[in-house]
């Protein structure tokens, strides 16, 4: 199959594109970066959001299959949707299992979504993660052309990404590697969620690419276990412990600082604050086979891998500025890339009233 992956370097993506090549498809990757292709393996430099980029690569050839990592808001979505079903026979939609409001059942594919349940009327005005996808699901669902197929992975981890509650590794882990203190607070702690190896749902995704099974249909791919965020906690820090040859422990606190944030508090407060557990007969339906990686074996296997030769890709100013106001802790300028970014971290950090406007 002739097949375009749209923003495929990612914890996903980077595992998929080597799957697919490596079972004989000629795999066509964006990349906003100069790769060097391989065997199978075709690069082509461009930002895949930029219209005018995007349309041609889709019209130059028949796609068996379009897979889209890519992030939109709907009106950007709706502009290209028609476009992408009509230049492949299959077009895979990367959805999130965050539309899914919380449930006291294991969680299947027809399970409530936050956009159609939710009252909180200042969630639903904006744009966030989870509305957006749910938004441009149903653009998906409303067109008369049924080639696509619909994927809600999770919190997917390997060697590249490793979440700690709402901090990606280039915050909590970071900051650890580095001698300072991290926040870690109560009111997530608790709570029971699903982190997926990112290469297993690239297995799913493969199996499902080209599969007549899978036209018109959604499917999340996650594991079934579930495990605390506090259990993630303790399986960082005795990785950490070990490899530093130090005692690594967080600075407890009630709540989360994103709940301060005006849009960052929502990924707490409809995602976190859930207890996710997920039923995956569906998936197994149509790709029975699939196996999923045991959490605790494979976090503790990433961060390990991590360890080797440590990577980190970008900083989040905001998250990491609070936490030093907190701790009462300064980040070098020369850690910080970029002018403006040092400008920006310093109002973040002693004026975030100024800051966080800019």
């Amino acid at each position: 199959m002739k097949i375009l992956v749209l923003g495929g370097t990612g914890a996903m993506g980077h595992h998929l594109v080597n799957i697919l090549a490596k079972e004989g498809h000629s795999v066509t990757v964006t990349s906003r970066k100069e790769r060097t292709g391989s065997d199978n393996i075709s690069y082509v430099r461009g930002n895949a959001k930029d219209y005018t980029f995007l349309r041609p690569l889709l019209l130059s050839t028949k796609w068996d299959a379009v897979i889209d990592f890519m992030v939109y808001v709907p009106q950007e979505f709706a502009q290209r949707a028609e476009l992408f079903l009509n230049s492949a026979k299959q077009y895979i939609f990367l959805s999130s299992a965050r539309v899914y409001a919380n449930s006291d059942a294991p969680i299947t594919e027809s399970s409530p979504r936050l956009l159609d349940v939710s009252k909180d009327k200042r969630f639903l005005s904006d744009e966030k993660y989870a509305l957006a996808k749910a938004r441009e699901e149903n653009i998906l669902f409303s067109s008369k052309n049924k080639n696509w197929t619909i994927i809600r992975p999770y919190i997917t981890y390997d060697e590249r990404r490793l979440q700690l509650g709402v901090l990606e590794k280039e915050i909590w882990l970071y900051r650890i590697l580095n001698g300072k203190e991290i926040l870690f607070s109560k009111d997530i702690a608790g709570n029971l969620t699903t982190l997926t190896y990112g290469r297993d749902v690239a297995e799913a995704v493969a199996k499902l690419t080209g599969n007549p099974k899978a036209m018109g249909e959604a499917f999340h791919i996650t594991t079934e276990e579930s495990i605390k965020w506090s259990e993630v906690l303790d399986i960082y820090a005795g990785v950490l412990s070990e490899k530093l040859g130090r005692k690594v422990s967080p600075r407890i606190i009630e709540k989360a600082l994103n709940l301060s944030a005006k849009r960052a508090k929502y990924q707490v407060l409809y995602d976190r604050y859930y207890d996710r557990v997920f039923n995956n007969d569906k998936i197994k339906s149509v790709c029975p086979e699939i196996k999923f990686t045991p959490v605790r074996t494979g976090l503790k296997n990433a961060l390990e891998k991590f360890l080797q030769k440590p990577s980190f890709i970008t900083d989040n100013l905001w998250l990491n500025a609070r936490e030093d106001a907190f701790m009462g802790e300064t980040t070098p300028l020369k850690e910080i890339t970029g002018f403006k970014s040092k400008i920006r971290y310093i109002l973040l950090r002693y004026a975030p009233f100024i800051g966080e406007k800019i």
